[in-house]
């Protein structure tokens, strides 16, 4: 693991450096329509991703920014560790160890996906993109995608945060200014809104399973069989308590520093439910339900979320 996390500390730390130099309206630019951080993403690099061959055996997580991919993400590697060992007899390092890739798709220099094209089985990839943003190649092959959503208020209260201490991203002096970009589509990686209305209409392919944050947060051992069921991961129960606990938020915030580096506090700062209720005003209340019930309230991936239980006062 040492490689690929001084890979993940570089890029980061790059990007940050960089970023530091420039005027925050500098810090996106758009492709497609969506707003994305430009020390973090090109233009070339998203060209250069359709070369990517998916596999049916990939393990793919998709999920907006702060719906909780750091945590999954965590719960695939080591599920994967887990098929790994059990596949060749010997104990095996993670997958993203051999790529030693940054672990977000759509991150990194525009040779990283011919890299990823000669890695071995099985890969782990995360991605923030949206469905048709994704390289054609991954619903062509069938490759398993494991869609991660949480509700918007928690997922608006933690980008806010994120985006205040993490210098790629545009800062906001208050509350309610970053919550007037959030409901105007003016977010790196687009409109939280139009991301699930996307995937929901991949919601009944059989390629795709759809975990919510919160149930996760509720029942973890039975979210981590779940999914480990969905990509074919055979468990003992020592095994699933294994894949739980070094997945705990508690855990992964107390060794943060030795996997993530200097931006372990910054990726893990509370890792709770409702924090919203502590930022949002009766007004932004009213008009973040008016949007997620125009936007996505009635569908499928709407009613999962269950927002009547998380983001009603």
């Amino acid at each position: 693991m040492e490689k690929s996390r001084k890979v993940f500390a570089e890029i980061l730390d790059k990007a940050m450096t960089e970023a530091n130099t420039m005027d925050r309206e500098e810090l996106l630019f758009s492709y497609k329509g969506v707003l994305y951080p430009v020390t973090l993403c090109s233009p070339e690099v998203f060209r250069a991703m359709e070369s990517l061959e998916a596999r049916s055996d990939d393990v793919i997580l998709a999920g907006y920014p702060k719906s909780g991919t750091n945590w999954v993400g965590q719960i695939l590697s080591d599920l994967v560790a887990v098929w790994e060992k059990k596949a060749q007899n010997k104990a095996s390092s993670m997958n993203d160890e051999e790529l030693e890739e940054f672990p977000y798709l759509e991150i990194g220099d525009t040779g990283k996906y011919e890299r990823m094209n000669k890695s071995r089985s099985r890969r782990v990839i995360f991605t923030h993109l949206r469905p048709e943003n994704l390289p054609r190649s991954v619903f062509k092959n069938k490759a398993k995608i494991l869609l991660l959503v949480r509700n918007p208020k928690d997922v608006a209260t933690s980008f806010y945060h994120f985006s205040n201490v993490m210098s790629p991203l545009p800062s906001y002096e208050t509350w309610d200014d970053f919550f007037v970009a959030f409901m105007t589509k003016k977010m790196a990686w687009g409109c939280y809104f139009e991301y699930l209305s996307e995937w929901n209409k991949y919601t009944d392919n059989e390629n795709v399973m759809t975990i919510t944050y919160e149930e996760l947060k509720e029942n973890p051992v039975l979210g981590v069989k779940n999914i480990a069921a969905f990509f074919g991961i055979s468990l003992t129960e020592k095994e699933l308590q294994n894949v739980v606990e070094r997945s705990s938020f508690q855990s992964m915030k107390k060794n943060s520093s030795k996997t993530h580096g200097s931006f372990g506090n910054i990726l893990f700062r509370k890792g709770g439910v409702s924090d919203w209720k502590n930022l949002f005003s009766e007004d932004q209340n009213k008009k973040m339900d008016k949007a997620f019930e125009e936007c996505i309230g009635r569908t499928k991936l709407g009613t999962k979320l269950k927002y009547e239980i998380y983001c009603k006062a």
